[in-house]
C-alpha cells in the first residue's frame, strides 16, 4: 500500500478516510469509550434485593400518601 498524500491522516481527526486503503480508519490511541447510562445494577438473586424493592415501594406509597 502506497500513501497517495492526501492528508486525512494528518488532521488529527480520530476517524478519517484512507484513499490509499479505500476505507475508513479509526484511530485507537488514547481511546475513551463512553458508557451509556446502566441501571442500578440490582437484580432478582442479589443478596438484599428484596429488602431493598420494599424499601423503595414503601417509599413510593409514602410519598403518594403525601401529595
Amino acid at each position: 500500500m502506497d500513501c497517495l498524500e492526501c492528508g486525512n491522516c494528518r488532521q488529527g481527526d480520530r476517524t478519517y478516510y484512507c484513499t490509499a486503503r479505500n476505507d475508513f480508519v479509526i484511530k485507537e490511541e488514547n481511546l475513551v469509550i463512553e458508557r451509556s447510562k446502566m441501571n442500578s445494577g440490582w437484580k432478582k438473586g442479589e443478596p438484599g434485593y428484596e429488602n431493598r424493592r420494599r424499601k423503595t415501594r414503601k417509599d413510593r406509597d409514602d410519598m403518594r400518601k403525601i401529595g
